[in-house]
């Protein structure tokens, strides 16, 4: 049973779970609870073995607009163990949604601001709808997307993230898929119907599949093809070609039957 939240809801469809940022008064901008909610919620759907796609989305009329102002002006009083305390927060939250083990998907539309753009980045995928628009604004306020650029660099890269870390310029819709930000943009209306098209593709993939592929992506990003990365692709793909799942995966196809995840 899904436990109640003070800044977020849970709903689900089958076997889809949709995470609600729902301060919809403040553009879903967050605060201490809701990173608070959301590292929890994220530690409940991962535990959730009927859960098998995740998606994150904002009630109301934009995604997040990043840092709540209140939280940001208490911050701005801290002393730096304080505000080395509150951004560790941060960045736990972040690091649980980015290693959920199943796909995760962020439904964007509107402001997807600041911290909103690291959420967005931080899922496994995006979906916009045409009226997003993103900006990593920090240095506006004289701060920085630090915590967030883990996730910001994977999705854009270096080069593109040296233009908007630093110009805090608007991002469209258009302009982020173009730098790889989000992976699909559809019309406004056409939102959730792309989201659960997505869902229901990742849906028929093999779970156990999924979270090797997600895992064999972070080990071998950045290293060179040499003798070491091959090694290790090969000791990846034989144990999984050892696994039940994968046993069941072939024989399904072979024997044209559905796979047991799927039943």
């Amino acid at each position: 049973m899904t436990q109640a939240y003070e800044t977020l809801e849970i709903t689900r469809s089958g076997r889809v779970a949709t995470i609600w940022m729902n301060r919809p008064d403040v553009f879903n901008a967050f605060n201490e609870q809701l990173i608070a909610d959301l590292g929890e919620a994220c530690a409940e759907l991962d535990g959730d073995a009927g859960v098998r796609v995740v998606v994150l989305a904002g009630r109301g009329k934009h995604f997040s607009a990043g840092a709540d102002l209140n939280w940001m002006k208490r911050a701005s009083a801290f002393g730096e163990a304080e505000n080395l305390a509150d951004a560790r927060r941060f960045a736990g939250m972040l690091r649980a949604l980015s290693d959920m083990s199943k796909p995760t998907i962020a439904r964007v539309h509107g402001a997807a601001l600041g911290g909103g753009t690291g959420l967005a980045a931080a899922c496994d995928m995006a979906v916009a709808s045409a009226d997003a628009v993103f900006s990593t604004s920090e240095v506006k306020f004289g701060i920085i997307p630090s915590v967030i650029s883990p996730y910001v660099l994977r999705a854009v890269g270096p080069r593109h993230a040296l233009r908007i870390f630093q110009s805090a310029e608007r991002v469209s819709a258009e302009r982020a898929l173009a730098i790889g930000l989000v992976g699909e943009v559809v019309a406004v209306d056409a939102l959730d119907a792309a989201v659960a098209a997505l869902a229901d593709t990742l849906i028929a993939g093999a779970p156990q599949a999924q979270k090797a592929a997600k895992d064999l992506i972070a080990a071998v990003t950045g290293r060179p093809i040499d003798d070491a990365v091959s090694e290790e692709t090969a000791q990846r793909i034989a144990r999984q070609r050892a696994t039940d799942e994968a046993k069941d995966g072939i024989a399904a196809f072979l024997e044209k039957r559905q796979p047991a995840w799927l039943l």
